[in-house]
C-alpha cells in the first residue's frame, strides 16, 4: 500500500502508539551480545528502522541512492518528485544535533530541482536510559523552513541569515534550529518565500557560493513556476531580517 507522510506520523503515532513503546539495541559477535547504550547511536539507527517497520507493514517506497541529499524515501516510487520523506532524530534532552544537507550542494539541488523543497522531515526525538532503553518522546513532520532560522557566529557574533556548520571560515552544513519552545534571540521562519530569503543572502555571503548568487534565486523562480504553476515572491533579506534577528 501508499501511505503520504501525514498518514505514517499517523500510523506510528496513534495506532501503533510509538510514544507509549521501548526498545534496545543490541550487539552481538560470537558468543558476547550487549546492550548498546551510546546515545548518537540511535539517531544513526532510525532510518534502518523506519524502513524495516515500512516493510513489515507492506508500505510502498523507493530509497534514494544519494545519501548526501533529501529525501531518505519516495514514498510514490512512481514520481519521484512528490511524497518525498527524509528520516532525522535526535537527543531529546540535548536538542538538533543532525544535518539537514550539505550547503553547497542543497542550493543547487533546489534551483534545479525545486520539488525538493518540498520534502517532508520525519523527526524523531529520542532518549535512553543510562541502562540502553531507548523510548521516543515526540515525533514532528516538519518542512526545512519549519526548523531553520538566522544565527551568530565567531568571535564577532556575525549574523548569518540560516543556521549553518561554519569550520575555519567555510560553510559546510545546514543545521536545524531548536523550532520548539520559546526563542529569544532568532525565530523560525515563518513560510517558503522568507527561507528562500535566508538561503540567497547565504548564497551571496558565503565565498565558496558566491559566484552562483547572481542568477541563483531567478533560476529557481523559473523552475519552481514550471513544475508547480506558481511564481514566488521571494522578499529581499533586508526588508524582512528584523522579523528574525530579534536582539542583535
Amino acid at each position: 500500500m501508499r501511505l503520504t507522510v501525514k498518514e505514517i506520523y499517523k500510523k506510528l503515532v496513534d495506532d501503533d502508539k510509538i510514544l507509549t513503546k521501548q526498545g534496545l539495541i543490541t550487539f552481538s559477535l560470537g558468543d558476547t551480545d550487549i546492550i548498546v547504550k551510546q546515545r548518537d547511536v540511535v539517531g544513526n539507527i532510525m532510518q534502518e528502522w523506519v524502513e524495516g517497520w515500512m516493510k513489515q507493514n507492506e508500505i510502498e517506497y523507493a530509497l534514494n541512492e544519494n545519501t548526501q541529499l533529501p529525501p531518505d524515501f519516495y514514498l510514490n516510487p512512481d514520481n519521484k518528485k512528490e511524497s518525498l520523506m527524509e528520516i532525522k532524530a535526535f537527543n531529546y534532552k540535548a536538542g538538533p544535533g543532525f544535518d539537514i544537507a550539505d550547503f553547497r550542494m542543497y542550493e543547487q539541488e533546489i534551483a534545479q530541482k525545486p520539488w525538493m523543497l518540498h520534502v517532508t522531515y520525519l523527526i524523531f526525538g529520542y532518549e535512553m536510559s543510562d541502562e540502553g532503553v531507548v523510548t521516543i518522546k515526540k515525533v514532528w513532520m516538519n518542512k526545512v523552513w519549519e526548523m531553520s532560522r538566522p544565527m551568530s557566529s565567531g568571535k564577532n557574533k556575525t549574523i548569518w541569515p540560516i543556521n549553518l556548520q561554519i569550520k575555519k571560515g567555510t560553510v559546510q552544513k545546514i543545521r536545524p534550529a531548536k523550532w520548539y519552545g520559546k526563542t529569544t534571540k532568532f525565530k523560525v521562519f515563518e513560510c517558503l518565500e522568507d527561507f528562500l530569503s535566508a538561503m540567497e543572502e547565504a548564497v551571496y555571503k558565503n565565498k565558496d557560493t558566491r559566484d552562483d548568487g547572481a542568477d541563483w534565486l531567478s533560476t529557481l523562480v523559473v523552475n519552481y513556476k514550471k513544475h508547480y504553476g506558481v511564481e514566488l515572491k521571494v522578499p529581499r533579506w533586508n526588508d524582512i531580517v528584523n522579523k528574525y534577528v530579534l536582539k542583535k
